[in-house]
């Protein structure tokens, strides 16, 4: 509520300007008449007709919120001349503290001085033509005077601080946002060149087939010898291509192809057997027959389940890696015991990114967050698609 407040009176700085001198102008239009009738007690008394002017002229500039000086020069320019016609102090008077806490409040300090100087200059005239003016008076009006300045240079020092506040928080939140998305980013080019040595394992196998059949078809009609020789060819020319689409990901890397394949569910027993963390696996259903992208994606979400485990759970934080064949999706659990939420974040993490992307990749879903009885909980679900 109090930021939709704050944030409409930002939109609307002159309507919330008006009620807050809407009290002041009540006050001095109910004192119109007995002030207008009774005898000053500094100064040419006034008629109510006049009193009114008067009063209308010294609080209207205090609606000009967004030019706080020149609503004070004004202001305090009114006073002078009601001075000047030697006529009483009024409660309209009061405006000059007004523009001179929305000075302090507002603009540079050298402008806060030399108001506040002006509302002290003010002080001592308008004593000037009281009946019996005493240093105490001046010295009191001038208490309440620098009062009223220093709450508006406290109130203008925190409003400043605030304000640098909520920049580096937004400034933050946009740093953190175009992390995030660096880091989406470089999953991506991770996930792509696993992909890709996949992908080239399967044609550099088909290349070299192919090239075997040829040489095994000597015996036989020439038409099947070009046909072989030809998906030689065209496989050849697939892989170059490849390369060359995919080199651009490969900043930084050795010139040298590894045409090891990636690990799979295969090799899914062997990481949690030889994981860092005590960890067990447990499948059920039938495993089924996937692409070996999607075994890749299955494989390095658990890789990155049992890192974190190793990391935020605990010395003596145990893992369980659950694989479930038996819905139309493959659904991965990695469950510990570990600390769970009381684990502290990581600065620098991004797995849960990596495994989003993963999973995005193949229509699939990511969740992770502790759980109730204590740990942390992984959750992947992957549409199973069949292996070509």
């Amino acid at each position: 509520m109090f930021g939709r407040m704050r944030v409409w009176s930002r939109r609307h700085e002159r309507a919330v300007a008006a009620l807050r001198v809407a009290p002041l102008a009540v006050l001095c239009a109910a004192l119109a008449v007995p002030i207008a009738t009774a005898d000053p007690a500094g100064g040419l008394p006034i008629s109510v007709v006049g009193y009114l002017a008067l009063s209308a002229a010294l609080l209207a500039p205090l609606v000009w919120i967004a030019r706080p000086v020149a609503s004070f020069a004004v202001i305090a320019l009114v006073s002078f001349g009601q001075w000047l016609q030697d006529l009483a102090v009024l409660p309209a008077n009061l405006a000059v503290l007004v523009a001179l806490w929305a000075v302090a409040y507002r603009c540079a300090f050298r402008w806060a001085l030399a108001a506040v100087l002006v509302a002290e200059l003010g002080t001592f005239l308008a004593l000037v033509n009281w009946h019996d003016p005493t240093f105490g008076m001046f010295f009191g009006g001038s208490i309440f005077v620098v009062t009223v300045w220093l709450t508006g240079l406290y109130a203008g020092t925190r409003r400043r601080y605030l304000e640098g506040l909520e920049e580096r928080a937004e400034r933050a939140e946009r740093e953190r946002d175009q992390q995030a998305r660096m880091a989406a980013a470089a999953e991506r080019a991770r996930i792509a060149r696993e992909l890709h040595d996949v992908v080239a394992h399967n044609v550099s196998v088909m290349v070299v087939q192919a090239d075997g059949a040829a040489y095994a078809l000597d015996g036989d009609v020439e038409q099947a010898r070009e046909a072989v020789t030809t998906i030689s060819r065209t496989g050849r020319a697939a892989l170059a291509e490849m390369r060359r689409l995919v080199g651009v990901l490969r900043e930084n890397e050795a010139a040298a192809t590894d045409y090891t394949p990636q690990p799979g569910l295969g090799q899914l027993e062997e990481l949690v057997r030889g994981s860092a963390v005590p960890a067990r696996l447990s499948v059920a259903g039938v495993p089924a027959e996937l692409p070996e992208g999607q075994q890749l994606a299955v494989y390095r979400i658990v890789q990155e389940a049992l890192t974190n485990t190793l990391k935020h759970g605990g010395a003596a934080a145990r893992a369980t890696v659950e694989l479930d064949y038996t819905g139309p999706d493959l659904v991965v659990k990695v469950t510990d015991d570990g600390r769970g939420a009381a684990a502290p974040a990581s600065a620098d993490g991004h797995g849960l990114i990596g495994m989003r992307e993963r999973a995005g990749m193949y229509g699939g879903a990511v969740s992770a967050g502790p759980r109730p009885g204590g740990g942390f909980e992984v959750l992947a679900r992957l549409p199973m698609a069949r292996a070509a």
